[in-house]
C-alpha cells in the first residue's frame, strides 16, 4: 500500500491551512518533511491534489475528491485508537457540539453531571448556531451534537431528543403588556420582533411556529444569541419568542412577562445528531445514552 495515514494527515492539514509551512506546525513536523510527505502522496496517486497559487496551495478537483475519504480514514483510525478506552480511563476525550440555546442553558449542566461519575473524561464543547454545528458534524469536527433546529444534511443521522416550549415575552412596560387577553394576532403581526440571526435553529423554529398564524414577522433587530434578545426585550426594544428555559430568570425577577397571546402552545424539537459514518466508541455511546436519559427526566419535571 502506497498511502500512509501520516500522508493523509498532512494532506488534510495543508487543505485547511493552505501551505505546507502552516501544516507542518499543526502536525509537529519540519516544513521539508511535510512537503516531502505531500509529494510522496501525490506521486503515489499519480495526480496533483493542489493548485499552486502564489505561495498558497488550493485544493483542485482531485484534492476535493480525496478530502472526505481522507477525513473518514483518519477518523476511523482515531476511533480504533480510542474505542477501547472506557469512559473512566485517563486520556479519554470527546468533542461535542451544541447549538446556542442548548449549549448555553443545558449542556453545562449535563456535562457536569456526567463528569461527576466519569471524572477522567475530557469534553470539548463547540457552541454555535445550528447550521454551523451541523457542518461540524458533517466534517467530523465533533463526535456528536445537540441541535435546536431541523437538519438537512444527507450524511447526518438525526434522532429526536426532546421538546422545548416557546413563549412570547415582553417588558412589563411594553404597550402590548397592557392588552392582557385582548391581545390579537393582528397586533402581534404589527409588533417589532427581536429575532435570532438567519441560520439559527431558534430563528427557524420561531418562524415555523409563528408564520402560519401571523403571516408576517417584522424584525426590529437581529441578535447572535438568545441572551442578547432577552436582555433587549427586557429593555423594551420589542417582543420576542424564546425558550421558556432561556427567559426563566427574567420572568421570575419580573423584568419580563409572558404575553397572553391567542396562539396555541408553541413547541419545537431538539435533536441529537452524528455523522452516519462515525463509529460509536464505548465512551461516546455512554455519553449519548446519558443525554437521552437526561432528556426523559427533564421532560417529566
Amino acid at each position: 500500500m502506497k498511502i500512509t495515514l501520516r500522508q493523509l494527515q498532512i494532506f488534510l492539514a495543508v487543505a485547511q491551512s493552505g501551505s505546507t509551512t502552516a501544516a507542518a506546525e499543526t502536525v509537529a513536523l519540519s516544513q521539508s518533511a511535510a512537503s516531502a510527505a505531500l509529494n510522496e502522496l501525490e506521486a503515489g496517486l499519480n495526480v496533483q491534489l493542489f493548485d499552486r497559487v502564489g505561495k498558497r496551495l488550493v485544493l483542485n478537483d482531485n484534492g476535493r475528491l480525496l478530502l472526505p475519504q481522507a477525513q473518514h480514514m483518519l477518523d476511523a483510525a482515531h476511533t480504533i485508537e480510542q474505542q477501547f478506552l472506557a469512559p473512566d480511563q485517563a486520556g479519554a476525550e470527546l468533542h461535542i457540539g451544541a447549538s446556542t440555546t442548548i449549549g448555553s442553558y443545558m449542556l453545562p449542566e449535563m456535562v457536569a453531571a456526567y463528569r461527576h461519575d466519569h471524572p477522567q473524561l475530557r469534553v470539548r464543547a463547540l457552541v454555535a448556531n445550528t447550521a454551523d454545528i451541523v457542518a461540524a458534524v458533517s466534517n467530523f469536527d465533533v463526535d456528536a451534537a445537540l441541535i435546536e433546529g431541523p437538519c438537512h444534511a444527507s450524511d447526518v443521522l438525526v434522532e429526536p431528543w426532546m421538546t422545548d416550549e416557546l413563549i412570547v415575552v415582553a417588558s412589563p412596560t411594553h404597550p402590548l403588556a397592557a392588552q392582557g387577553k385582548k391581545l390579537t394576532l393582528k397586533k402581534l403581526s404589527e409588533a417589532d420582533w427581536l429575532l435570532r440571526e438567519a441560520g439559527s435553529g431558534t430563528r427557524e423554529a420561531v418562524e415555523h411556529a409563528l408564520l402560519p398564524y401571523l403571516h408576517h414577522l417584522p424584525s426590529a433587530c437581529e441578535f447572535g444569541n438568545s441572551e442578547a434578545i432577552k436582555r433587549a426585550t427586557a429593555e423594551g426594544m420589542g417582543i420576542s419568542c424564546l425558550s421558556r428555559a432561556v427567559v426563566k430568570d427574567l420572568l421570575e425577577s419580573g423584568r419580563l412577562i409572558e404575553l397572553a397571546t391567542p396562539l396555541p402552545m408553541l413547541r419545537r424539537h431538539f435533536y441529537l445528531v452524528r455523522n452516519k459514518h462515525r463509529v460509536l466508541s464505548l465512551r461516546l455511546a455512554s455519553l449519548l445514552d446519558f443525554f437521552r436519559s437526561w432528556a426523559v427526566q427533564h421532560e417529566q419535571t
